[in-house]
Parts: C-alpha cells; sequence; structure tokens
C-alpha cells in the first residue's frame, strides 16, 4: 500500500478486517438522504467512494431506499487488499465495483463522477493539497465531494468518555479524525482554486451494543490492533472494568444485556465551483 500511514497499513492489514466489518457501525439513514440532496439531479450518479475499506458505507449506500434506483454506477478505491476481498465478498451489486487505489491516485477517468464520498478515511489522507486536485479532476464540473464519519460521543456517558480516554492513550500521534487535522485540507490552493466552503452537518443519535461488542470496537482501532499481545489484553481488561462499572448508562433491554451507545455523525460536502465565463 503505497503512501498509506504504517499504523494503517498494519492496523487495517491482513487479519484485521473481519473484525472490522463485524464491529464497525454503519450510518443512520437521515445522513444518507442528506447525501442524496447534495446532488439533485433526477438521474442516476455515478459515484467514486474513496478509502472504501470493507464496504461499510458501501453496503449502507446501495440498501438505502432513496438510493436503490439512484446509482448508475459506483467505483470503489481502496488501498488495502485485505479491505478489498472483504468489500468484493460482501458488496454483490452488478453496478459496484473495487480497484487499488488512493485518495491522490485513483485510475477514475478525468470528469467521470457526479459525487465523491469518502466514509470514516479522509483523516488518514498524506497529502490534502494532491487529494483535492484528484477530487477535481474526476468530478464533473457540477459535481461534490462528501466526507463522512462516525463517532462515539464521549459527551453524553462517563463510561463513552472512559473508553475513549482509555484506547486513546496509544494514537502514537496517527492523524485521528478528532484531531480535526483533516480541516487542513479546506485551506489548501487546489481546494480553494476548485471547490466552495464547506456545509457541515451533524446527527446524534444511539446504537443499541453490548459489553462484548464495545470490545470489539475498539479492537477494531487500527492502533489498538497493533499492540502487543500483552498491552492489547490489558487494555481489553480494562476496557471490561469500565463497561462494568456503566458511569451513566442507558440500558435497552437489561435482561439481554444490551444498552445506548452514543454517537454522532458528521457529513462535510464540498461543491465544485462553477466556471464562469466573463
Amino acid at each position: 500500500m503505497l503512501n498509506v500511514h504504517t499504523i494503517a497499513q498494519s492496523g487495517f492489514g491482513a487479519g484485521t478486517n473481519e473484525l472490522y466489518d463485524r464491529a464497525r457501525p454503519s450510518y443512520p439513514t437521515q445522513s444518507l438522504t442528506f447525501i442524496k440532496s447534495i446532488n439533485p439531479k433526477s438521474e442516476p450518479l455515478n459515484i467514486v467512494e474513496i478509502g472504501a475499506g470493507t464496504g461499510l458505507f458501501t453496503r449502507a449506500l446501495i440498501s438505502h431506499p432513496d438510493w436503490t434506483s439512484y446509482i448508475a454506477r459506483l467505483r470503489a478505491v481502496e488501498p488495502s487488499e485485505g479491505m478489498r476481498k472483504v468489500w468484493s465478498e460482501r458488496v454483490t451489486v452488478e453496478n459496484a465495483t473495487i480497484e487499488d487505489g488512493t485518495f491522490e491516485s485513483t485510475a477514475v477517468p478525468d470528469g467521470w463522477a457526479d459525487l465523491v464520498i469518502i466514509a470514516q478515511a479522509f483523516h488518514w489522507c498524506p497529502d490534502y493539497d494532491k487529494a483535492c486536485t484528484e477530487f477535481s479532476r474526476i468530478l464533473k464540473k457540477d459535481g461534490s465531494v462528501v466526507f463522512i464519519w462516525n463517532l462515539e460521543d464521549r459527551d453524553r456517558a462517563g463510561w463513552v468518555a472512559q473508553v475513549r480516554e482509555r484506547i486513546e492513550r496509544h494514537e502514537q500521534g496517527t492523524p485521528q479524525f478528532r484531531l480535526g487535522l483533516w480541516r487542513g485540507a479546506f485551506t489548501t490552493p487546489s481546494y480553494l482554486e476548485n471547490f466552495e466552503n464547506p456545509q457541515e452537518n451533524v446527527w446524534e443519535y444511539h446504537l443499541v451494543t453490548t459489553e462484548d461488542l464495545c470490545v470489539d470496537r475498539a479492537l477494531s482501532k487500527s492502533y489498538i490492533a497493533v499492540l502487543p499481545p500483552e498491552e492489547m489484553n490489558k487494555v481489553v481488561s480494562d476496557l471490561k472494568t469500565i463497561l462494568a462499572r456503566g458511569d451513566d448508562r442507558v440500558w435497552a433491554d437489561r435482561s439481554q444485556g444490551t444498552f445506548e451507545y452514543p454517537y454522532k455523525t458528521f457529513v462535510v460536502a464540498s461543491r465544485k465551483k462553477r466556471i464562469r465565463n466573463d
């Protein structure tokens, strides 16, 4: 995987992808409806999804009723061979394909895409300016790029804050979404030349989870997946202690061991600038 962060290469490498696909959440329906409103064309769209991973977002999109007949073709791009393999096993519609590539090099033809979507991935981008150049190249003149992330909401429950604090000790300086480093893309020369000001939306909601699923979700983080076994076992032990205590936990069904997991989904949309013929 050329030009991919070393922690991402190892943490999302061979042997990690099934856990990632099982443990990570999908995307709320209202965020997918909002993305559809960004491009109001009546005909089906050509979509490029960069950093498509195991296909969590892809599957959410193609199964959403607003999108079922609104996708002409979806070209997914993903640098991890293991993630591409899981994507290919889980995404079975004929109008969606996946290939090797990165933010800066997608191999998509010039002006092909109505929409570029990047789900849970752009914070790993190593060169924002080159990426924005690539987005502009592959987008049609009236196209848009959309960034979307899910993030645990540490402000709505003590146990969530404690889980985040425990795993964040191991981030090793990686460019995590919560740090906001990705916002630097919007001040690069290529972005300013080619795109309008970004528009942001946030949705708050909760998922229903279990203690085991919470632990698995933490283990699916790239910087946790690369830990030595002894250190990872200590993380698991500490997480189980936090979850057993359950500060501010809201039960969904205590008899079944299910409870609410507060989340937020962030969507940032950028339209391509219209070329003026003066």
